[in-house]
Formats: C-alpha cells, structure tokens, sequence
C-alpha cells in the first residue's frame, strides 16, 4: 500500500510517495530530507510537542514550552499528562529546564520564553 505525505522539511511541501511495506521506497521527494522524512513518518513518528505551563509569581501567568526533541508520537498523551502536571515558580528563563526526561521519553521540557518575577504585586 503506497502512503501519501507531504514533506514538512523545508516550505517547498513535496507530495511524497512511501511504499507501506517498503518504507524506504520513497519517490516525490527534491531532496534526500525528505526522503528521509517519508521512511521515519511511515516507521517511526515523532512529534515536537508544544504547551503553556502556568507560572506563580511572575510578570505573566503562563509560560510557553516544548520538548527539546523530538518524541515517538504514540508518547505525546504521556507528555501531555506530565506538562499538564507542572507548575513553575518565577523567574522562568527561556532555555530552562522545567521537566527532566517527560515521561520516559528522554526529552526534557524546556521554556520557550523568559517569564520574570512580578513587580509590585501586578501581573503585566
């Protein structure tokens, strides 16, 4: 069975072609990406994953996350019960460790943006 995807390596968006059977058959690539891309899609799906975890004490209530890589897509419901879970204090800086290897899957959840403490008692 052939299985459509398109390539989300790069914005040119190939139509690629991937034999079920034989995922390293793939045609409608431009580059060995996206050849690449169709034989993991097809074998192993990953997913970076991406939520807001709140923050106490700073400047805005909500600090924006991601996984620092890729995880089996089967694993992002784990994930998410585990981010859902958090709660970080301020400050938050943008790189810092929140969650160390998310759910068995050897990713960590790191902050997307600095979240500093909140003055004067206010919320920005």
């Amino acid at each position: 069975m052939i299985r459509e995807i398109t390539c989300i390596c790069c914005p040119l968006g190939c139509r690629l072609q991937v034999e079920e059977e034989h995922p390293e058959r793939v045609s409608g690539n431009s580059c060995p990406r996206g050849a690449q891309y169709g034989k993991n899609e097809v074998t192993d799906p990953r997913r970076t994953v991406t939520a807001s975890v709140p923050v106490t004490g700073g400047a805005l209530s909500m600090v924006s996350v991601k996984t620092s890589r890729e995880i089996p897509k089967d694993r992002i419901f784990d994930c998410m019960e585990k981010i859902h879970a958090l709660r970080v204090s301020a400050p938050v800086k943008i790189g810092d460790v929140l969650l160390s290897d998310c759910a068995g899957t050897g990713a960590d959840i790191v902050a997307t943006k600095t979240v500093d403490k909140m003055e004067n008692g206010e919320e920005k």
